[in-house]
């Protein structure tokens, strides 16, 4: 798009669309194959959260335009679903969420002679480890066009300062490799400038979209038999893995409070992870009934049960338990942090509560019980706000306007998808 100034105004021009073909295509002699833009996804762990946005941003985007590969370590749950897409997949055994030099340099080699031979037009990153190794070997291999998507940060306030200092540094470094970030929500974009992760006007905010067609509105009853809830018990719950970020034992807290207000009350807490156990042990310690499910394949549906969801969370981008809670019309409990408090607004589509503060969190759960009318209109108006704002179809198209851009070429075109609710949420920061 050429902008030119005649006697003051402003002229945009924007090269056209093809016309239609004089005859249907299959009557006329093929035309030569190939000619895709190839993209490729480098994540740490193809699993839900940053994983699920990648997931969703390689099947949605146009694949008469791109070729689209993904390349991250074999963990995760998703490899089968976006192979069997048709997206061309690199499963990198040495790939690891922890700093480990050799495993590092092995996986920066690996990732460089890739880029090399394949000769990818953009390589897109996701998460932290893979997003330094990524850009770093994008830089090596000499790619044109390299993005990167914050979904969270690797530093937060509950970690010690030279280590903090450390990851600071090496994202600071790495920012000059990177030709645009993207950030899944306007506060991270906001964090990422003011902590110098990212230049001024450099980062683009698209929302992390879901499939909300798979997301239930409303709770079945046989499913809280099954966890053992009773049919009139006030349930309050989580989705989540069960670490350090996610805070559980701050969630085993505050339901030993509400319970010794609202003794009928009930609690769930649906994930695994290294903390279930110490969860468990804090349960006990308590005195409150709280149901660990585990990992469960139908959580979705288990969250649509919850009369309130909690968000007990330290430190989260966006979070895409919140999303999917939100989604279903649940009414929302969540910690102040990074990304959620633009999506939860205070009064407004949840409850807000300093992170670290189980006190914090049983008060506002109560509230919301105790005023089920209100919290009935908070979560309509949450699902209202997420549904039109995280629709698959419009997170790839404002994807893929940031590759056209950055390869001078035309915008896609945006019939038939939704423009998001939210003006303020999606643009540049």
């Amino acid at each position: 798009m050429a902008v030119q100034s005649t006697g003051g105004t402003q002229v945009t021009h924007e090269w056209p669309g093809p016309p239609p073909p004089v005859v249907t295509l299959d009557e006329l002699p093929e035309p030569p194959s190939g000619g895709q833009i190839k993209v490729l996804h480098v994540i740490t762990k193809f699993v839900a959260g940053a994983g699920g946005n990648t997931l969703l941003t390689a099947l949605g985007t146009d694949r008469e335009r791109y070729e689209v590969w993904v390349a991250g370590s074999p963990e995760g749950s998703l490899w089968e679903r976006a192979e069997a897409n048709g997206v061309r997949t690199v499963r990198m055994r040495r790939l690891q969420e922890v700093i480990a030099p050799l495993d590092d340099l092995i996986v920066l080699v690996e990732l460089t002679r890739l880029m090399r031979s394949e000769r990818f037009a953009i390589v897109h990153t996701h998460s932290s480890k893979a997003g330094v190794l990524g850009r770093l070997a994008a830089w090596l291999a000499r790619t044109p066009v390299v993005i990167h998507t914050i979904h969270g940060f690797s530093m937060h306030d509950f970690m010690g300062r030279g280590r903090r200092w450390a990851y600071l540094t090496i994202e600071r470094t790495i920012r000059r490799l990177t030709d645009e970030f993207i950030a899944v929500a306007p506060a991270v974009a906001r964090e990422a400038v003011e902590s110098r992760l990212a230049p001024p006007a450099g980062v683009t905010v698209i929302p992390s979209a879901v499939e909300l067609d798979q997301i239930p509105t409303e709770g079945e009853p046989q499913l809280r038999e099954v966890l053992g809830i009773p049919p009139d018990a006030p349930l309050i719950g989580t989705v989540g893995r069960l670490d350090y970020q996610k805070a559980p034992l701050d969630f085993v807290r505050m339901a030993a409070d509400v319970a010794a207000a609202m003794p009928q009350a009930s609690f769930a807490m649906v994930g695994d992870g290294p903390l279930l156990e110490d969860a468990r042990r804090e349960a006990d310690r308590l005195g409150v009934n709280v149901v660990f499910t585990g990992f469960r394949p139908d959580a979705a549906r288990i969250a649509a049960c919850f009369d309130v969801f909690v968000i007990s969370s330290l430190y989260e981008g966006l979070g895409r338990a919140l999303t999917e809670s939100l989604a279903s019309g649940r009414p929302v409990v969540a910690t102040a942090v990074n990304g959620v408090v633009d999506l939860v607004a205070h009064g407004s589509t949840g409850l807000l509560c300093a992170p670290a503060n189980p006190d914090a969190l049983a008060r506002s759960v109560l509230w919301l019980l105790e005023h089920p009318h209100e919290a009935e209109q908070m979560g309509r108006a949450g699902a209202a706000r997420v549904r039109a704002l995280f629709q698959p179809d419009t997170m790839t198209m404002l994807v893929e306007q940031v590759y056209a851009r950055l390869l001078g070429l035309p915008a896609p075109a945006a019939d038939n998808v939704a423009a998001p609710a939210v003006g303020d949420a999606v643009g540049s920061s």
